[in-house]
């Protein structure tokens, strides 16, 4: 039997394992630590403090006040899904269709680097821009080559439209006609195109930078909507920006996010000059801003590489002709009288809000109309702008009154307001205001500043919100009681009386504050008063 005997290696080896042992559960618990404290100031993080320091609760996750954001540009080409003015039966309906056989399936074409480098270096051989390929102008082409091609089919048959018209205006200023595919990467040619913070029209000017370039607002006209102006004032922005910066790349940096912040890239870059090396320092959507450009270039120059072809639109911008209207008419009454489609009346003619041109005796407002249809209307006009006259009599109570204003107005939301009421006040819609806005829901605030481009102005009779007509205050006539339902505002249920507004209900039941209104409350209205 063999003694126990410690020896000196012995011991030592115990002597190793037992500060090893000791080592892994000290860094096993400063490990906890560490995790508990990370742990700990991220719960610190989501804790509502009162007047001290004290930690009162734990904040709960509220999923609506989250806000998720899409890629700018990639949405912009989602929004030429919801125009319907194409020729469905076109020859070109799909693009897969196209290359599809019996004996063959469709598969999206793919290129290497190397393919697009070279396509790109002939692009940029022929154009003051930089044309650069790298890994984000690669990520871009992707979107328009693959995953959006039905997209760019809509986009190369409303280039056949709109490019000519561009070409003509960057002609006149001898800018780089490159600059067409801007449109794409602002709009994706959408004439009815409105981004979240309010930029509109086919260039997406903003309500300031578009008045600074000569584009004028109404309660009936958008000049940012009408192709032919707002083409003219992106010309003039862009000779400028270009006269600022020297350099194309960071003039389109400037287009998108102003100069302003291209100089402060500028400046935190350390004074350089190239885009690339101030894209770090630029807005997140800048960065990918001149990066879109060159994929567009791209896409546009080599769409049949890529079995992607045009889907057709019904005009041609060489076919259509100009008139001067010098009696307000709606669109529904030229369609009827000429026989054309409201959607094409909208499509040719963006900038008019509700369809609806108003009279203007200092300066005219435009109609285009397609060729054949010009002689037509010129023909007849007097007794088209008679029977226009003779229709807006009849109906009268539904014509809006115009309001000729070159600026919007700053209403201050008071105590009792709601969208609704705010809305009926000056002729517009809910839906308009939050879009001015930027507002989601239907909350406001007393004391929120609301930008608002109206119909009318308010009368004296509706600005008296609480005050309810004699007939109804007194009782008299007959009057229908209305239950409350789950969702309904004074301004819904206004609309279901015609010739009722939300102040006279709010009056006969001696309501003063638009938010008291609740489900299950019965209303007494007066339909006939």
């Amino acid at each position: 039997m063999q003694n126990k005997t410690d020896y000196p290696q012995d011991k030592e080896h115990r002597t190793i394992n037992s500060l090893t042992l000791k080592n892994i559960i000290l860094t096993a618990f400063v490990t906890f630590c560490g995790f508990s404290q990370i742990a700990a100031t991220n719960s610190w993080q989501t804790m509502e403090k009162g007047d001290t320091d004290t930690i009162k609760k734990i904040k709960p996750l509220d999923l609506g006040e989250i806000s998720l954001e899409d890629d700018p540009f990639v949405a912009k080409l989602d929004s030429l899904l919801n125009l319907s003015f194409f020729i469905t039966d076109s020859a070109v309906a799909s693009t897969e269709e196209f290359v599809n056989t019996e004996d063959t399936a469709f598969v999206v074409p793919t290129f290497s680097d190397s393919i697009y480098k070279e396509r790109i270096a002939l692009l940029n051989a022929n154009t003051p821009f930089d044309l650069d390929y790298n890994e984000y102008v690669k990520r871009y082409i992707d979107v328009y080559a693959q995953r959006r091609r039905e997209q760019v089919s809509r986009m190369l048959g409303l280039s056949e439209y709109y490019f000519p018209m561009f070409e003509e205006a960057l002609d006149k200023y001898n800018l780089p006609l490159e600059l067409k595919y801007l449109a794409i990467v602002e709009s994706a040619l959408n004439p009815a195109a409105r981004s979240r913070v309010g930029a509109a029209g086919l260039w997406q000017f903003m309500y300031a930078t578009g008045r600074m370039n000569g584009l004028s607002t109404t309660s009936y006209v958008d000049d940012r909507n009408d192709p032919l102006k707002s083409t003219e004032a992106a010309c003039k922005y862009l000779q400028t920006l270009y006269g600022i910066f020297g350099d194309w790349n960071l003039a389109l940096a400037a287009y998108n996010s102003g100069p302003g912040n291209v100089n402060k890239a500028i400046r935190r870059s350390g004074g350089k000059r190239n885009y690339w090396e101030i894209r770090p320092f630029l807005p997140r959507e800048t960065a990918g801003y001149v990066p879109a450009f060159i994929a567009v270039n791209y896409i546009m120059n080599y769409p049949s590489e890529h079995f992607i072809f045009p889907t057709d639109v019904k005009p041609s911008y060489f076919s259509t002709d100009t008139v001067l209207i010098k009696e307000q008419i709606s669109f529904e009454q030229i369609s009827k009288l000429i026989d054309i489609t409201e959607e094409e009346l909208a499509f040719l003619n963006p900038a008019y809000r509700y369809k609806m041109i108003p009279k203007n005796e200092k300066k005219p407002y435009t109609l285009i109309l397609p060729s054949q249809k010009m002689g037509m209307f010129v023909t007849n006009e007097d007794s088209i702008y008679a029977l226009a006259q003779k229709d807006f009599e009849q109906k009268k109570p539904d014509v809006p009154t115009e309001v000729v204003m070159d600026e919007r107005i700053r209403y201050t939301v008071r105590r009792g307001d709601v969208l609704g009421t705010i809305a009926e006040k000056y002729g517009v819609s809910v839906s308009s205001i939050r879009r001015w806005n930027g507002i989601r829901g239907n909350t406001i605030r007393v004391g929120q500043r609301l930008t608002i481009y109206p119909r009318k102005l308010p009368t004296s009779n509706v600005a008296q919100s609480t005050t309810p007509k004699p007939a109804a205050t007194d009782g008299k006539g007959e009057y229908v009681m209305h239950s409350v339902r789950s969702g309904e505002s004074f301004y819904s249920i206004a609309k279901q009386y015609p010739g009722i507004s939300a102040q006279n209900i709010m009056g006969w039941n001696g309501i003063s504050n638009a938010r008291n209104l609740k489900p299950g409350m019965r209303l007494k209205i007066y339909p006939n008063s």
